[in-house]
């Protein structure tokens, strides 16, 4: 474990618990609308074989939608950058929404590299982050409340 957490500067599983996830929070400083977010999702929609950078950061960006629908999984210093945000932004649409739990199933697929580097460690953690954040987007589209 200490290994790859090492290698990929991570310390937890939640969706900013990682060097690349905090860095992509710094994009949200000057950003006034979705779009940085929508940009962070795209690369791994539709995919089987993501990149593990790609899927940290496609994760991270779902809880930027979910802090957006005010149901945040975390809520720490990691993500002060996301509130403010929001407060520019407003509320995500559902299409967002979708794009966000379609970008985490590509994330944590099985054929990910990301879910591949979490197997080879302790997964429980991350795999119990991504259940909640899956379940406060899942909760945030229309009817499913």
């Amino acid at each position: 474990m200490l290994f790859y957490r090492w290698i990929m500067g991570t310390w937890s599983g939640e969706p900013f618990g990682s060097d690349s996830a905090s860095d992509w929070a710094y994009d949200l400083a000057d950003a006034s609308d979705w779009s940085v977010v929508r940009d962070a999702l795209a690369p791994v929609i539709g995919q089987t074989d993501v990149d593990a950078d790609d899927a940290v950061i496609a994760i991270a960006a779902a809880e930027v939608v979910a802090h957006g629908l005010d149901r945040p999984t975390q809520t720490d210093a990691y993500t002060e950058s996301v509130g403010p945000f929001v407060q520019r932004a407003g509320r995500p649409d559902a299409a967002l929404v979708a794009l966000a739990l379609d970008a985490l199933a590509a994330s944590s697929s099985p054929d990910s590299e990301l879910t591949e580097l979490w197997q080879d460690e302790d997964p429980d953690e991350w795999l119990s982050a991504n259940e909640a954040l899956k379940q406060a987007l899942d909760a945030g589209l229309p009817g499913r409340d």
